[in-house]
């Protein structure tokens, strides 16, 4: 065989297997055409429902990641004045409820309170006196009733001696005169009678302790005792010292003036700042979990407590007026308040962390919401 035939034989031999076989070759073009028009209607139909189910199952939790932590925050100040003479405390230090604070020097109120008590005393002695001086002007009262009586008798005598001429007009005058003498003696021992019974506040049985000036005395003395007991102040509830580095103890303090800062580490809350657009489904009492950028992979559950009653600009120092001509507007968002659920005191939560808020609204949309967007209702 020549070269020529060769080339032949090898040309048949590359002949594709379609122009001899055709037959064969057109069923795996047809099935590769029909996965392709199934992938093309599938996708989409998958895609639809997709999304279809991400719209029915999307808007029901609400989330935002503009929220702090907050704790109560309580301004410690001493009731009375004076100078410090003790303090217990220190720099970030966790008290307890009634735990001793500091300490004013409390000699001056117990001074004060010794000063009271004897105005006590000597205001129930004056009582005591007003009662005595009542019973005394009261017999002397009744000793001048008796003269009155006995000197009109002997004026009555004289005078129907005289009518028989056998008294001296003298005598009927020396017996009116007496007479006379003894009616003002009783008009000046009944207005004693009045004078002590004044000083008794106007009833002679009156108890003691209801005299109105010893109950001026008793008050008196209930504000020294007040005043003693505030010299020695106390955490009124737990939490942790804020700002008391330079608190010492020799330092005068004034009345009502705040000296440092208690946090209240019992009373926790997170405010989260909503766009007004999230607020349509949220209501107190809605469950919602937190998390805490120090706290990362940690979600803690809360409890939708309150809505703010206005926007955050509402309320700001100098309120936006959109009277004007070149007003834009501008989502608003609404303070939210939320109450953790019995956090653990361990993990150490302070005031103002930053924290990412979602809020189960349990709002699930509908079919014929859809029907809505496209005009079907």
């Amino acid at each position: 065989m020549n070269a020529r035939s060769e080339v032949k034989v090898k040309d048949a031999a590359q002949i594709p297997t379609d122009m001899t076989t055709g037959a064969k070759t057109a069923q795996p073009r047809q099935g590769r055409k029909a996965k392709r028009r199934m992938l093309m209607v599938s996708l989409p139909l998958v895609l639809v429902l997709g999304g279809g189910y991400v719209w029915l199952t999307g808007g029901r939790y609400e989330g935002t990641d503009n929220a702090n932590l907050q704790q109560a925050r309580v301004s410690i100040a001493a009731t009375t004045s004076g100078q410090v003479t003790k303090v217990a405390i220190q720099d970030n230090q966790h008290v307890t409820k009634g735990q001793l604070l500091f300490q004013v020097d409390p000699t001056p109120y117990r001074i004060a309170l010794e000063q009271a008590q004897a105005a006590l005393a000597s205001a129930r002695l004056q009582v005591e006196e007003a009662r005595a001086a009542l019973a005394e002007a009261q017999a002397q009262l009744k000793s001048a009733s008796d003269s009155v009586a006995y000197y009109r008798t002997q004026f009555d005598r004289q005078k129907a001696l005289e009518k028989k001429g056998i008294a001296a007009t003298s005598a009927l005058d020396t017996a009116g005169h007496n007479l006379h003498s003894a009616e003002q003696a009783k008009a000046a021992a009944a207005q004693a009678v009045n004078r002590a019974l004044a000083a008794l506040g106007g009833k002679a049985d009156i108890p003691t302790d209801r005299h109105p000036a010893v109950m001026a005395a008793l008050a008196q003395v209930d504000r020294a005792k007040y005043n003693l007991s505030q010299t020695s102040v106390h955490a009124p509830a737990a939490g942790t010292i804020y700002k008391a580095s330079n608190f010492k103890a020799g330092t005068f303090v004034g009345a009502g003036a705040p000296l440092f800062t208690l946090v209240e580490t019992g009373d926790t809350w997170v405010t989260a700042n909503f766009k007004e657009t999230q607020l349509t489904h949220m209501r107190k009492g809605q469950k919602a979990s937190v998390s805490f950028d120090a706290f990362p992979g940690r979600s803690f559950k809360a409890t939708v407590e309150a809505i703010g009653a206005g926007t955050g600009a509402e309320f700001s120092l100098l309120p936006a007026q959109n009277a004007t001509g070149n007003w834009v507007k501008v989502t608003q968002r609404v303070p939210v308040y939320l109450q953790l659920d019995a956090p653990d005191p361990k993990i150490g939560l302070r005031t103002g962390m930053s924290a990412s808020v979602s809020v189960d609204t349990e709002h699930h949309r509908s079919l014929d919401a859809i029907g809505g967007l496209v005009g079907l209702n």
